[in-house]
Formats: C-alpha cells, sequence, structure tokens
C-alpha cells in the first residue's frame, strides 16, 4: 500500500477510535444492565482492535519513508 493510503487509512481508524472511546465512556455512565454489559464488552473488543490497526498502520507509514 502506498504511504498516501496508509496516512488515509490510519487517520479513519483514528476516527473511529475515538468515536468509539466517546461511545464507551457515554454507556459507562449508564445504569448497568445485560445489555449495557454486552455492549460495552463489544466496544473495548473494538477498541482494542482499532488501536492493534492503529500501529500497525504506524509501522507501515514509518517503513515506507
Amino acid at each position: 500500500m502506498e504511504r498516501q493510503a496508509l496516512i488515509a487509512r490510519k487517520h479513519e481508524v483514528r476516527r473511529r477510535l475515538e468515536r468509539a472511546q466517546r461511545e464507551l465512556e457515554r454507556l459507562q455512565a449508564l445504569p448497568s444492565t445485560w445489555r449495557t454489559r454486552r455492549r460495552i464488552g463489544g466496544l473495548q473488543r473494538e477498541i482494542d482492535r482499532l488501536m492493534a490497526e492503529e500501529h500497525t498502520l504506524r509501522l507501515a507509514i514509518d517503513q515506507s519513508s
């Protein structure tokens, strides 16, 4: 993948990560129900995946220069 495409993808991943973190904070402020706990778990897994992808993209960007 070319460097500009990697950078664009990293920005998209960063936006999705920030949106997921805001949603997680919002859900954590709600009363705990099985639905909110399930959604919180899903968001935490998504955040972990996005963080790993962002890290991989950073490395690929560094290697492409």
